[in-house]
């Protein structure tokens, strides 16, 4: 990657593995300082911050249960406390509930939202005026190309999903005169460790998988990342209000 990242602090949340994981250890190659926010998973996050330093970046770990109401701003007060203000913002943190709609509870509902839709709005909103104040920002998000596509038993989390594409373009248009850039990166079918937690028959839930696509092969965390850290660089100052699917051409239209 030719571009740099150097005296920029990111905070990511979800940072502990996976796709999060892969996103800080991609923007502190880039030369960011990285907050890494998780949950209940400080193991994990110790891991990723140990990498990090070891590779000669800096990296603190941040522990928050982003579905409480007050948990972003305070994660976010709390990395500014130690690190300063965030100019970098990735919302990875979510969740993956299964439930028949016929089935899903009014609290089950609430959850999945609190979460992977509201935690993004609060953090955006904790992190934005420091942001302002210095004239310069970048919020991404992380979506789903389910907000596109739909499947069966999650619609709680497709409706999140496709209301944080909504609330990218939203704050695009309020932040974008403030020199802030705001869009989402959607993956698709990404491969990830707990993926093997999940799937009964692997192999052939990946041959169903590819027949979608057009580029035959599972995606990985760090094809997500790459496009979260070129959004996060100045040579993307001219792109907000976006989604970028991650896909391997799933989603075309």
């Amino acid at each position: 990657m030719p571009y740099s990242l150097n005296g920029r602090l990111a905070l990511v949340t979800g940072a502990a593995g996976g796709i999060g994981a892969a996103i800080a250890r991609t923007l502190a190659e880039l030369g960011a300082r990285v907050a890494l926010a998780h949950f209940d998973t400080a193991g994990g996050a110790m891991d990723i911050a140990q990498e990090i330093a070891d590779a000669g970046g800096t990296a603190e770990v941040f522990d928050a249960d982003l579905r409480s109401p007050t948990a972003p701003a305070e994660l976010h007060a709390h990395v500014q406390d130690r690190m300063g203000p965030p100019d970098i913002l990735v919302t990875a943190a979510g969740d993956y509930p299964r439930t028949p709609h016929g089935d899903l509870s009014r609290e089950r509902w609430d959850g999945c939202l609190a979460l992977n839709l509201t935690a993004h709005h609060l953090l955006a909103q904790a992190a934005a005026p420091a942001m302002i104040d210095q004239r310069h920002g970048r919020i991404i998000t992380i979506g789903s190309v389910l907000a596109s596509t739909g499947r069966h038993d999650l619609a709680d989390y497709i409706a999140a999903k496709a209301g944080l594409e909504g609330l990218t373009r939203a704050l695009a248009r309020e932040l974008g005169e403030h020199g802030i850039t705001v869009n989402c990166v959607a993956p698709g079918s990404i491969h990830v460790p707990a993926e093997e937690r999940v799937v009964l028959d692997s192999e052939a839930m990946e041959k169903r998988q590819l027949v979608r696509q057009c580029v035959q092969r599972r995606g990985r965390p760090e094809d997500v990342a790459s496009a979260v850290a070129y959004l996060a660089g100045d040579e993307a100052g001219f792109i907000t209000g976006q989604t970028l699917r991650v896909d391997g051409g799933w989603v075309l239209a």
